[in-house]
C-alpha cells in the first residue's frame, strides 16, 4: 500500500510514518499544500492522510484538488481540532473519513479498509462540554470565524464566547466503576 501524509508537524509525521512502515505501508510525507500536490502528481497514492491545519494552508482546501488528481484514493482528514462542522465540510468536499488526533496506526488502517472503529459501551454518550464545543465550532464556521457574529448566532455575549473558546474541552474520560 502506498500513501501520502500531509502534515506540517515533522515529529508527528515521522512517528506515524515509522509506525505505518512497520506494518508494510509505504508513506511519503509532505509539509504543505504545494508539496502534497507535487508528490500526488508524481506518484498517485492509494490513500492520503491530510491534516486540517497546515501552517497557512487548510487541509479542507486540499481535498478537492487531491480528489481530482487521485480519484480512487481514500482521503482521510486527521486533525487535532476535530469538530462536527469540519467533519461535515470535509465529507462534503470529498474526504472519505475524518479522525481526531492522536490517532493510532491501527485506527488509521481500519479507516483505510473502510471499517468503523468499534464503539465501547462507555463511549456512547458524548459529554456536554464536548457537545457545546462542537456547537460553538459550527457557529464559528457558519459566521466565517467572526466571533461577534458567532456569539449573536449562539445568543450570547462576545466576551462569554471568547471565555468558552479559551477553555477547549480536554480528552473524554471513561466512567469510574463503583
Amino acid at each position: 500500500m502506498n500513501g501520502l501524509l500531509v502534515d506540517d508537524d515533522a515529529v508527528y509525521a515521522r512517528v506515524l510514518q515509522r509506525s505505518l512502515e512497520r506494518r508494510g505501508v509505504r508513506l511519503r510525507v509532505a509539509a504543505d499544500a504545494a508539496q502534497a500536490l507535487a508528490l500526488a502528481r508524481a506518484e498517485r497514492p492509494d490513500f492520503v492522510l491530510l491534516d486540517l491545519k497546515l501552517g497557512r494552508d487548510s487541509g479542507l482546501e486540499l481535498v478537492a484538488p487531491l480528489r481530482a488528481l487521485c480519484a480512487d484514493a481514500r482521503i482521510i482528514l486527521v486533525t487535532g481540532y476535530a469538530s462536527v462542522a469540519t467533519a461535515v465540510e470535509a465529507i462534503k468536499r470529498g474526504a472519505d473519513h475524518y479522525l481526531a488526533k492522536p490517532v493510532t496506526a491501527q485506527a488509521l488502517l481500519r479507516a483505510l479498509q473502510g471499517e468503523q472503529a468499534p464503539v465501547a459501551p462507555e463511549a456512547t454518550m458524548t459529554p456536554l462540554s464536548r457537545l457545546e464545543w462542537e456547537h460553538i465550532q459550527q457557529a464559528l464556521h457558519e459566521s466565517g470565524g467572526n466571533i461577534a457574529a458567532a456569539a449573536r448566532l449562539l445568543g450570547m455575549h462576545r466576551r462569554s464566547l471568547q471565555r468558552k473558546l479559551a477553555k477547549r474541552p480536554g480528552p473524554e474520560r471513561k466512567p469510574v466503576d463503583d
